[in-house]
């Protein structure tokens, strides 16, 4: 692909606030464009398109803001060039004082409604409408399945106590700031020591500790996998019931079909090591579940 035809990828989000009448959101506008958008800009080198979302809504609206459920994505040219833009629902959760420059000049907080009309761009107002659709979201978990863990065959001692490898730490050190985006207040773990390793840089970055679950192990003998997904999916809505943020993290088969139970759905939810899910609940109703 040539350097003209190379895909800009871009991230942003639907940044909401309670208000007495529903919710408001954010609006910027550009002097640039002498548009009125939805908060948005390109990913950085390496960047995953929710932290970049999360840090581009920081930048132009000063808004520190919580990601949950994804929105649609958004395909269009710009500047002769193909596009793509990574929308999630995103709660504010703290505000600075904003003050106006030379990429955005106001922010505005309306009902969606409002906001939808005042937008400059069709594919905005689509995703305001896709996110006024969602039932309001009151938890948000991140679950991730335990990263690289060299060969069972390979190890002399019990699995459980089969360590990260190189990879797999390095893996650990990514999922750390996905991890904390959610501003988790507990991080859980199965007891597995590669489970607990790759929550550890999630830890240290959030100074939590990590609590370990058993209903998030494999089956023991004597167990079946059924079983086991039913006290995981069980584990997952109960840390979701109180309206809550948590990180998880547990073992492939396990988190499959605690989310086959979670969703309703006979589907793929197989999960690659050092991979996961942004999951968002209503009360401990799963609303949708994200790949990471």
């Amino acid at each position: 692909m040539s350097e003209r035809e190379r895909v800009i990828r871009a991230a942003g989000g639907v940044v909401w606030r309670p208000d007495a009448d529903g919710v408001l959101v954010c609006l910027v506008h550009r002097p640039r464009y002498g548009d009125w958008s939805l908060p948005k800009g390109k990913l950085e080198a390496g960047e995953h398109p929710l932290s970049a979302a999360v840090r581009e809504v920081a930048e132009e609206a000063d808004v520190r803001a919580v990601p949950q459920v994804r929105l649609p994505t958004v395909r269009y040219r710009s500047e002769g060039r193909p596009k793509v833009v990574d929308y999630w629902s995103l709660r504010a959760v703290a505000e600075g004082g904003f003050q106006p420059d030379t990429e955005v000049d106001d922010i505005r907080w309306l009902p969606v409604e409002q906001a939808a009309r005042l937008v400059n761009y069709p594919h905005d107002a689509e995703v305001l409408r896709t996110f006024a659709a969602l039932p309001r979201v009151t938890a948000t978990v991140t679950l991730v399945r335990h990263a690289e863990a060299g060969k069972r065959g390979t190890w002399c001692g019990p699995d459980t106590g089969r360590p990260l490898d190189d990879t797999g730490w390095a893996q650990a050190r990514s999922l750390a700031p996905l991890v904390a985006l959610v501003r988790p207040t507990r991080l859980l773990s199965a007891s597995a020591r590669r489970c607990v390793q790759t929550l550890d840089p999630a830890a240290a970055l959030l100074d939590l500790p990590i609590e370990v679950a058993g209903d998030l192990d494999e089956p023991r003998p004597g167990q079946v996998l059924p079983e086991r997904a039913l006290a995981a999916a069980a584990c997952l809505a109960e840390l979701a019931a109180p309206g809550g943020t948590a990180g998880v993290c547990g073992q492939g088969k396990v988190l499959a079909g605690a989310l086959e139970r979670l969703t309703g759905r006979a589907e793929d939810f197989s999960t690659p090591k050092g991979g996961g899910w942004l999951l968002a609940f209503a009360a401990d109703r799963l609303l949708a579940a994200d790949r990471l």
